[in-house]
């Protein structure tokens, strides 16, 4: 064999071995940044590890419902929710229970005492809100005994269009699909496409009932169904529809004795319009069909959610929803250039740049004003920070997510 091309041979084999290991390398990365799959829900956690003390000097929140009655005292002891719990914790110096090293507690493992940062047996937390897969027992050891209980459920077939797009290229099974329009593919015949055990699996089915800790494969006639909705019920003081989103956050205020202030918001993570594919009728009935356990876990909250409105009253309900938009919608103008977010590529600032789905730029978000009086400068900064750079603000422990950042814009993914 003449020496260039036997050099040539050589340098085509060096450089295969190392792509082989720097592939090696980032699917090991990627799977310690997304664990597999854990079938059991045994606690991680040694038994008789001792539950959250709370301190003599930390006066408890009283126990009845909050707001209706009249008087009543801001409850400090949540779990569930993202930038306004950052923001009401920030303000009045709570005690976060924070992820180590990530921005979730290594999800879709379950949640343990053991993953919070600088946990120490007996230790009390006010607040808990980054995503996990629920394990209740092991999040009521971390809060006070009468700590409120809130979660957030989505329309299921939304949710799974939205799943779809955001975490479908690291789903494995997906890349079976050659059609231009993959989710209208995958819908005319998930079975042939899905498998539970697969990588990544459960983004794809049922998704609302994996997050609270469920089987997500769970034949939909079994007794069981039912048994863990009404848990859900019996677990959670209050659970918020994100399709009615105003007037859940008016409930929320309502249940924790909060201003007005601590539950205005910026629609954070928004897909621009050319990124989200509208389900058609068919389709939207497809979605909902193969997340069947998760339609009759949001139709059951969707009737309670109503119901709890009709005891708000429906005429006070409709004058605090209008007065969060009245004020939401100031904001926009006090903090917002332009009034109203942008393209990845249009954010001038690093510090306001969300996380965007492998391959893609969809996320939109926002730049800040240059010129903000004094008085709202740090409340608009907070409402606009994305989850990422909010939680190093806080002081979060994240070198595996910035680990994986920075691998991310090396290889421009």
């Amino acid at each position: 064999m003449p020496l260039p091309q036997k050099k040539r041979w050589e340098s085509m084999a060096k450089g295969l071995v190392l792509g082989a290991l720097f592939t090696s390398f980032l699917l090991l990365l990627y799977s310690y940044a997304v664990p597999p799959l854990y079938t059991g829900l045994a606690s991680t956690t040694p038994e008789g590890a001792a539950p959250c003390s709370p301190a003599p000097s930390e006066p408890e929140a009283p126990t009845p419902a909050n707001g209706s009655a009249g008087g009543c005292q801001p409850r400090r002891d949540i779990v569930t929710l993202l930038n306004i719990l950052f923001r009401f914790g920030q303000k009045h110096g709570l005690k976060f229970a924070f992820p180590n090293g990530r921005n979730d507690f290594d999800y879709p493992a379950f949640f343990a005492r053991s993953l919070v940062q600088d946990y120490r047996p007996g230790a009390c937390f006010n607040i808990i809100c980054n995503h996990m897969r629920f394990h209740y027992d092991e999040v009521r050891g971390l809060v006070a005994p009468n700590a409120t209980f809130i979660t957030v459920l989505r329309d299921p077939a939304r949710l799974f269009e939205s799943s779809f797009h955001y975490f479908g290229s690291v789903v494995p099974f997906t890349w079976k699909l050659s059609g231009r329009d993959k989710l209208a593919e995958f819908l005319q015949d998930p079975d042939r496409y899905y498998d539970p055990r697969g990588y990544n699996a459960h983004y794809l089915r049922n998704l609302l009932f994996f997050d609270l800790g469920y089987d997500s494969d769970l034949d939909p006639g079994s007794p069981q169904v039912q048994e863990h909705i009404l848990e859900v019920e019996r677990r959670f003081h209050l659970v918020l529809l994100q399709e009615y989103f105003d007037e859940s956050l008016v409930l929320l205020k309502d249940l924790l004795c909060w201003e007005l202030e601590d539950v205005l918001y910026f629609k954070l993570n928004a897909r621009r319009a050319s990124a989200v594919p509208r389900l058609s009728g068919e389709l939207y009935r497809r979605a909902t069909a193969w997340n069947v356990l998760d339609a009759r876990l949001y139709r059951h909250f969707n009737a309670s959610f109503w119901r709890r409105v009709e005891a708000f009253g429906r005429e006070r309900m409709a004058r605090e929803v209008a007065a969060l938009r009245r004020a939401n919608e100031r904001m926009r103008r006090i903090c917002i250039d332009g009034g109203h977010a942008v393209d990845a590529a249009a954010i001038q600032d690093s510090a306001m740049q969300p996380w965007q789905p492998l391959g893609a730029k969809s996320i939109l978000g926002y730049n800040l004003k240059k010129s903000i009086g004094q008085r709202h400068a740090q409340l608009c900064r907070r409402m606009l920070t994305p989850e990422i750079q909010y939680l190093m603000d806080l002081g979060v422990n994240l070198w595996i997510t910035k680990l994986w950042k920075f691998i991310r814009d090396f290889l421009r993914w």
